[in-house]
């Protein structure tokens, strides 16, 4: 088996392709010779994506803008990868917006909001492929956070915590409910990913002593980092692996 190429003659489908870790997460799926579906609220994002995996040498369609909280449009990603490449085998469910705040300051909107936007999310886009997936007895690779697990000092993240908790919980459902059909599902957990929405970390003194501090690494971790976790726990070299988590945090929680 060559190991370079163990996605050759797959579709994966990579949800918040213009981010930071879903672009990283294509490029690699790509690099081992996936056909990648992208798919991103950000329209300037996601075409920035394509360019980088076809310059790269890849195969990309990429479904932009595309809210994935509206359930036309996550069958309309879906439908999209099989008029193009005829099947699913691959969703990582990556895509997701958190809203922050304290219990005290919380206000409906904020909860519902998170809530909606990154744990129905997954549902919407999980349930559009799941037909696809069955055919094919693909996989499914969730993203989580090390917010489902611990609590950050610094980060008002009670919604955030709910919804990737909850995030957890359904990706082991997911696995009982898909092991009659060959189907497994994991997740990863990423710890604090140097990101555009993290780069500020490492500019606050307090910040940086809160959340760098906690990791044996010291240090935050890069997209590609967790984009590896997903490449494996999506690939045959985890195929013994399902209702899994994987934690990529530089060991905040193994001390």
């Amino acid at each position: 088996m060559d190991l370079t190429k163990r996605f050759a003659g797959k579709t994966c489908i990579v949800t918040g392709s213009g981010g930071s870790i879903g672009r990283a997460t294509a490029l690699r799926l790509a690099a081992e010779g996936a056909n990648i579906v992208g798919c991103d609220v950000v329209a300037e994002g996601a075409a920035e994506t394509v360019r980088l995996v076809e310059e790269a040498g890849g195969a990309i369609l990429s479904v932009h803008p595309a809210d994935l909280t509206e359930k036309a449009q996550c069958e309309r990603v879906v439908g999209e990868a099989l008029d193009r490449f005829g099947g699913v085998d691959v969703l990582f469910n990556n895509g997701a917006m958190a809203y922050f705040a304290w219990i005290d300051e919380m206000d409906d909107e904020t909860w519902t909001k998170t809530i909606h936007e990154e744990l129905d999310i997954v549902f919407l886009m999980t349930r559009a492929a799941w037909p696809e997936l069955v055919k094919s007895e693909g996989a499914i690779v969730n993203v989580a956070s090390l917010s489902a697990w611990a609590g950050i000092e610094l980060l008002p993240a009670l919604a955030h915590t709910a919804a990737k908790g909850g995030v957890l919980s359904m990706t082991r459902q997911l696995a009982m409910e898909g092991r009659k059909h060959g189907i497994r599902a994991n997740s990863v957990s990423p710890g604090t990913i140097l990101t555009n929405q993290t780069q500020f970390i490492k500019d606050d003194p307090e910040w940086s002593r809160i959340q760098l501090g906690r990791a044996m690494m010291n240090r935050m971790g890069e997209p590609e980092e967790v984009a590896g976790a997903v490449a494996f726990l999506a690939s045959e070299d985890a195929s013994y692996v399902t209702g899994a988590d994987l934690r990529v945090d530089g060991g905040v929680l193994a001390w």
